[in-house]
């Protein structure tokens, strides 16, 4: 079985609060300046409301820091965190 570096997959959805037109951009640019992890993903999109939601995933070992970090650019939900290690043994993640 191969070693998986980074533990926990995590994602979520983030309303941001007072977004920029780079809002993508600027979520990955501080991930991966600030926090250990791989595959990265981020797709903004504005609604027709004009509420930018951003789709974030990203592999961590500290997944608690990302949600504490999304937090502090809106409202976070629909958060999922699955342990990859217990889910390659066969277990719920």
């Amino acid at each position: 079985m191969d070693e998986i570096e980074f533990r926990y997959d995590t994602q979520l959805l983030l309303d941001a609060e007072n977004p920029s037109d780079d809002l993508e951009d600027e979520l990955d640019e501080y991930i991966r300046t600030h926090f250990k992890g791989d595959s990265l993903l981020v797709i903004a999109d504005e609604d027709e409301n004009g509420v930018m939601t951003a789709k974030l995933h990203f592999h961590t070992n500290e997944p608690w820091q990302i949600l504490e970090y999304c937090r502090t650019l809106g409202e976070i939900y629909d958060i999922v965190v699955e342990d990859m290690i217990r889910q390659s043994r066969g277990q719920k993640g």
